[in-house]
């Protein structure tokens, strides 16, 4: 059974005239998909991220992820399958500057209710994964860009959800800090089986990617 189905997806944003972002998508994704959409700007990269996080809902057609139906649920029970199911992970890093690094990633099993030494023993076994322990009482500011990444995808899978959505997670990255996140990322998708789907431009993230999904003006193409 597929863990992403976009049945026939349509979305127009309406301003003083209509832009056209996504039209009639259909697309599959398998549980431990790595997987890229790509595409020139304005071709619906980041709108169809959006629709698959359940932050926007389409037009049109149906949008499915795991079984759930998020053009039928009620707009509270989308918001807790985001918090229990889905991971994000922003070219903006979106880390909070005052908590450190372990902090962090406490974050989001801390509003799913983890109880504190469970969710810091997940915390400190996944940096040590990746070999980053030493970073763990660290702010934000006190991190290089790559390092602050690297932190986001952390806080982003901590919880093991069924979908990582990363939208051009390199964006704001060197060529060897990209590399670095994109190794870790594939680490992560073989060892826990987490699927990862990424808008992108970079050429790095392309070759990584085992699928990629090919949009323009809105299509796949």
């Amino acid at each position: 059974m597929a863990l992403v189905e976009m049945e026939e997806v349509s979305k127009t944003y309406r301003d003083h005239v209509d832009v056209p972002a996504l039209r009639d998508v259909t697309l599959h994704l398998e549980p431990g998909d790595f997987a890229a959409v790509v595409g020139p700007s304005g071709s619906g990269k980041t709108t169809l991220l959006n629709l698959a996080g359940a932050l926007d809902q389409p037009d049109s057609g149906t949008i499915r992820i795991g079984g759930l139906d998020l053009t039928a649920t009620p707009p509270d029970k989308l918001a807790d399958f985001r918090l229990r199911r889905l991971g994000f992970v922003f070219q903006s890093f979106n880390l909070f500057p005052v908590l450190n690094v372990v902090e962090n990633l406490e974050f989001v099993p801390a509003l799913q209710g983890v109880p504190q030494r469970t969710r810091r023993a997940k915390a400190m076994a996944l940096l040590q994964v990746v070999g980053m322990t030493d970073l763990a009482g660290k702010r934000p500011n006190e991190l290089s860009g790559g390092q602050q990444q690297r932190v986001g995808v952390l806080r982003a899978i901590l919880t093991e959800p069924d979908l990582v959505l990363a939208d051009e997670p390199t964006a704001n990255l060197d060529s060897t800090n990209a590399s670095n996140l994109l190794d870790m990322m594939e680490q992560l998708n073989h060892e826990k089986g987490i699927t990862f789907l990424f808008s992108t431009h970079d050429p790095q993230v392309m070759e990584r990617a085992r699928r990629l999904i090919r949009l323009k003006d809105g299509r796949v193409v």
